[in-house]
């Protein structure tokens, strides 16, 4: 999955799939594009039960590389990785469809369409896993800064 997915579904479809007990997201708007950076709503496990929660999507790069937040881990293995691995850091992002850039640029504007997927034509309701964590630093473009402590 690349970095822009939607959520269209409304809090109560989320918390009824998802079982939620606890919601803090107040009035969830629909949401056609989540870019990387962007906050929405997460299912994680608490102390207290399961919660729907808003966070900034993308996890902290890796220090060496000082880039823009990450949307995928492949490399589970990396020291970097491995302590937000645990169930405590697991969570669900619910979406109802993600794109990806066309294999191939478009022969007339010379550009990678994107194309979206979904489960099928009605774009239900599903989830993939992601992780989770509070990242103190700043975030938002360097236009404008957002400062942490940030839920990612």
């Amino acid at each position: 999955m690349c970095n822009l997915y939607s959520i269209t579904t409304n809090q109560a479809a989320i918390s009824a799939l998802f079982r939620v007990v606890n919601r803090y997201v107040g009035n969830l708007a629909p949401m056609p594009g989540v870019f990387s950076d962007y906050p929405a709503p997460v299912i994680r496990n608490t102390d207290s039960g399961t919660e729907l929660a808003m966070m900034r999507w993308g996890m902290p790069p890796p220090p060496r590389t000082c880039g823009p937040p990450v949307t995928n881990i492949r490399n589970t293995s990396s020291s970097h990785w491995r302590g937000w691995l645990k169930p405590e850091n697991r969570c669900l992002v619910p979406f109802n469809s993600f794109a990806e850039y066309a294999p191939e640029p478009n022969p007339e504007p010379k550009k990678k369409d994107v194309v979206w997927f979904a489960l099928d034509d009605d774009r239900p309701l599903t989830a993939f896993a992601g992780l989770w964590t509070t990242f103190n630093g700043d975030r938002g473009t360097k236009s404008k800064p957002v400062p942490g402590p940030h839920q990612v």
